[in-house]
């Protein structure tokens, strides 16, 4: 028989959502219990963008200070490059937030710091290498999960169960939930290359003739993201590795001088592009929140964000009802509909973008001339706070209400 621990609320996952959503439980009073099925927080090439709503978040927490103590950079402005044509679409330094920037920031130094402020609470209880493999019922509702660890099969029975395990969620299944598929033209190879003196500060989108990539500023590297048709990796590698590279060089002929630190496609991951949501989030005990309830495009870089505006909500909403044992699935069904609209309306902004400029671009033979829409926006700074706005705040941020308990409640 596996051994069994009780708690309040049991998060699977261990991600911007499921990190957040536990530190802030746990902050409200909450005995929480987060899984994540990985040893560490350390991967690559995941989501790194923090826009000035959740840079907002950590200002009211009283965090914002010591979090930007973190070795980051800060992007004011977002560019692209559409031929030889270069246009600033988006200047976040009006926007009315303490940070007037999106902080690029390893995902790993993110989660590691939420984590941290999660174990100043006694509630907080965050076991690594420890996966949720299934789902506890009784009747209809969920009471739990089972989850594997180092030392053995563990039982987590709780009154809630969130699932926020990303993308390819192991509990959004079992509990019979199968999101809606709203399609992407694209996949994303990511790689990184040497960031050199010289190389422009601007992080920027480049799109030419078939071709586009994103080149993140990190500092003393270039994270990047070039994109290619869906389902199209296979054919990539098939043409070998050092035609990639010429592809990457001809889009950036700067980068020529430092391709060949691609030494094997081991070096280029594979990001399979989803844009789903589902159309119920919540059961009986159970709620889906994040990727685990709608995978975002990575146009913008929002994920992320999202991720932590749906534990915010998920907080403020669940927290009150948990601490008092009357939790009902009306306050489930409440978390959703706090979060379906701009869920929907940054889905429908990602598809449009896809639909009217990367598909043209990613078929495209011929250099592209930007669309008559970007050039206004390019060449009106005026004009560029409203995509900084959407971008940087999102369509309802979100703001913690749920006062904090002493660190000895």
């Amino acid at each position: 028989m596996p051994d069994t621990i009780t708690t309040t609320c049991c998060i699977a996952g261990g991600g911007p959502a499921g990190v957040m959503a536990g530190f802030l439980l746990a902050r409200a009073g909450v005995d929480v219990v987060v899984l994540e099925k990985h040893r560490d927080f350390f991967r690559d090439f995941r989501g790194d963008t923090i826009h000035p709503s959740t840079l907002q978040v950590m200002h009211e927490l009283g965090l914002l200070e010591a979090f930007l103590a973190l070795p980051h950079s800060e992007l004011p402005r977002i560019a692209v490059q559409i031929g030889d044509e270069l246009l600033y679409l988006a200047d976040f330094s009006h926007l009315p937030t303490r940070c007037k920037f999106i902080a690029l920031m390893p995902q790993w130094d993110f989660l590691d710091f939420l984590a941290q402020q999660g174990r100043v609470y006694p509630k907080f209880h965050l076991m690594m290498d420890a996966e949720a493999t299934d789902l506890l019922r009784e009747g209809a509702r969920i009471v739990g999960v089972t989850a594997t660890t180092p030392t053995g099969p563990v039982a987590v029975r709780a009154d809630l169960t969130i699932a926020a395990d990303g993308r390819h969620s192991t509990l959004r299944p079992l509990a019979g939930f199968e999101p809606i598929e709203l399609g992407a033209p694209m996949d994303v190879l990511w790689l990184r290359l040497s960031r050199r003196e010289g190389d422009p500060p601007d992080t920027l989108g480049r799109l030419d003739a078939g071709r586009m990539m994103v080149t993140i500023n990190r500092e003393e590297y270039w994270q990047c993201a070039f994109v290619i048709a869906k389902g199209g990796y296979g054919t990539v590698r098939a043409g070998g590795l050092d035609a990639f590279r010429q592809e990457i060089v001809r889009l950036i002929p700067a980068f020529a001088d430092r391709v060949q630190e691609l030494k094997s496609w081991d070096d280029v991951k594979l990001l399979t592009v989803a844009v789903n949501r589902l159309p119920k989030w919540y059961l009986p005990g159970f709620l889906c929140i994040g990727d685990a309830a709608h995978a975002m495009s990575p146009i913008g870089g929002v994920g992320v964000n999202l991720a932590v505006q749906d534990a915010i909500a998920a907080a403020n909403i669940l927290a009150p009802r948990l601490r008092a044992g009357t939790l009902t699935e009306a306050d489930l069904a409440a978390v959703q509909r706090r979060r379906t609209l701009p869920v929907r309306l940054t889905q429908r902004m990602q598809i449009v973008i896809q639909n009217r400029v990367i598909t043209n671009v990613l078929r495209g033979t011929s250099t592209p001339r930007p669309p008559f829409a970007l050039r206004l926006i390019g060449r009106c700074p005026y004009l560029q706070r409203f995509p900084a706005r959407v971008l940087g705040m999102g369509f309802r941020p979100e703001h913690v209400t749920t006062p904090p308990s002493t660190p000895t409640e």
